[in-house]
């Protein structure tokens, strides 16, 4: 079978299952499959696919029909220009993610105008999952002090295996921990995407969320406040005057969280793209 006849086969055969973006995976699947990027895959269509790279494409293909993220059939994903493993261990990171590196980079940047304000930052990313959040600060702020915390060891031996692949292994510190326990003091920055999602809107989740996803990533109780409920104190407690706590929300729990962070300073809720309330932050008082 030559490659475009097997891709169109493919988006035909993920349209009926009803995959979203049906091109948008075939074409994904079978870069995997042969090891190429995009442009090959145009260039080239009428090279033919040898058996074996027809079965391998085939069981990919299955595994996407049947819900499997493709981020999980090729065991990548990318976010803030780095090339991440993942596994079903690990949340897949998300482009929305990328406003809660955004809004510590401005934070950082602008209170280093400061003199008063040292250049170097110590910063923790609670429940890293994937790495994504350390790994993209490590990268900006090459003089930041950054701790990663998860109580999941199997993301933790993620998180170390990028960190390794992209040269970052001495930049970051992991720990298992839950949450903020026994992780020390004075921080400058506490950051997390933490498990958002309430056990009532489960329905309201895509499928193969909460089918391939880890669970403990995604819901963090009946109402999707519960684990924020807990790491703000610890938060509190852990940063040095004047920091910052950033989180990543969905819409959904906004106006809990801002209650939650009544007596902080400077607290506020920044939007998406979409103008979904995406990232809370709030300093803690002098």
């Amino acid at each position: 079978m030559h490659l475009k006849a097997a891709l169109n086969s493919a988006i035909a055969r993920l349209a009926a299952d009803g995959v979203p973006s049906p091109r948008m995976n075939a074409e994904l699947l079978l870069m995997f499959t042969l090891d190429c990027d995009r442009a090959y895959l145009y260039a080239h269509s009428e090279r033919a696919l040898t058996n074996r790279e027809q079965e391998r494409y085939k069981a990919a293909l299955d595994e996407r029909a049947r819900g499997v993220p493709a981020q999980y059939i090729t065991g990548h994903q990318e976010f803030w220009g780095l090339d991440l493993i993942v596994t079903p261990a690990v949340l897949i990171p998300r482009p929305e993610t990328e406003h809660v590196i955004e809004t510590v980079l401005e934070l950082a940047r602008s209170s280093e105008s400061r003199p008063e304000d040292p250049r170097c930052r110590k910063i923790v990313d609670v429940g890293t999952g994937s790495g994504c959040i350390a790994l993209a600060l490590a990268k900006e702020l090459p003089a930041a002090e950054i701790l990663a915390t998860d109580i999941s060891h199997a993301a933790l031996e993620i998180a170390r295996a990028n960190a390794a692949r992209l040269g970052l292994q001495n930049r970051i510190q992991f720990h298992v921990a839950n949450l903020l326990e026994g992780q020390g003091s004075e921080f400058d920055f506490i950051v997390s995407n933490p498990p958002y999602v309430g056990e009532s809107e489960e329905d309201q989740v895509q499928l193969e969320v909460r089918k391939f996803e880890p669970r403990i990533a995604v819901f963090a109780g009946p109402t999707g406040v519960e684990v924020i409920q807990r790491l703000i104190p610890q938060a509190h407690a852990a940063l040095r005057p004047q920091g910052w706590l950033v989180l990543e929300i969905s819409g959904t729990i906004a106006e809990p969280t801002r209650n939650l962070l009544r007596d902080w300073d400077e607290v506020s809720v920044l939007p998406d793209l979409q103008s979904i309330p995406r990232v809370v932050k709030a300093r803690k008082p002098s």
